[in-house]
């Protein structure tokens, strides 16, 4: 099976900057991966990649930099169908406070195969689309929210449904973009125990991200990002340390860990 992500001497230039130069990063199926790094690490850009928002160069032998599932070449749609991606961004997408924050969560979801931003009055929608928009709710226990419009919702509600939006296509992998951001404490270690379970059921998980306390368990691998370079590659319990952490984020931490999760704070 082809990894779900290559990048091989990959170079990435906005205008006059480069973001990356010969990063080279491959992904196997069901290798749960964090990309861990500060601001200005290079985080965003690496999703935008995978998105193909952004376009590595080719590298000097021609070979692609990019590939996923595979391939270098890819229809947009298709491609969503096997890549699940959740950003802030896309919450934002719904327009949450306008008439389009108020779409039930349930058409959030089944938007996912529609590749819109709810459901319209020209979209053929089936009784088998709506019930597997529930599935896929139930999926991150967001079962009981199918009929509340999106912008009631809090912010970790929000993020369970475009998780099950995401999950509509049936993806081989999954990226997630600082999927805590906001939360509460209580709402984040609730809302990563239900991504907890999608990592068991075989979905592979790519979490990009700087915080520390949201690399579940289930993540073995852990990428530290640094001015757009990869600082380490290795094992969670290898990355995680205070003295790599310490180079990475530019300051003493202490690192301790609990319940399988890791966290940090300045010391």
């Amino acid at each position: 099976m082809e990894p779900v992500l290559e990048l091989r001497n990959a170079t990435l230039v906005r205008g006059r900057r480069r973001v990356f130069e010969n990063l080279s990063l491959v992904v196997d199926h069901g290798q749960h991966t964090a990309v861990l790094g500060p601001n200005g690490a290079g985080k965003s850009s690496f999703i935008r990649m995978l998105t193909l928002d952004d376009r590595p160069r080719a590298t000097d032998n021609g070979s692609p930099p990019l590939r996923l599932f595979g391939r270098s070449s890819w229809d947009l749609s298709a491609l969503r169908a096997r890549l699940g991606v959740v950003t802030g961004d896309l919450d934002a997408g719904f327009g949450l406070g306008t008439s389009g924050g108020r779409v039930c969560a349930l058409d959030v979801a089944l938007s996912g195969l529609l590749g819109s931003h709810g459901v319209f009055s020209h979209h053929e929608v089936t009784g088998a689309m709506r019930d597997r928009a529930r599935d896929a709710l139930e999926r991150v226990e967001a079962g009981h929210l199918a009929g509340r419009p999106l912008n009631e919702l809090s912010a970790g509600e929000r993020r369970r449904v475009l998780i099950a939006r995401a999950l509509m296509t049936k993806p081989d992998a999954l990226v997630l973009d600082e999927p805590t951001a906001g939360l509460d404490p209580v709402a984040r270690y609730r809302f990563m125990e239900s991504i907890r379970h999608l990592a068991r059921e075989g979905t592979t998980l790519i979490l990009v991200t700087h915080h520390i306390d949201e690399i579940i368990p289930e993540i073995k691998r852990v990428v530290l990002l640094k001015s757009g370079e990869v600082a380490f590659d290795g094992p969670a319990e290898e990355a995680l340390t205070s003295e790599r952490l310490e180079t990475v984020f530019g300051g003493p931490v202490v690192v301790e860990r609990s319940g399988g999760y890791y966290h940090v704070r300045p010391r």
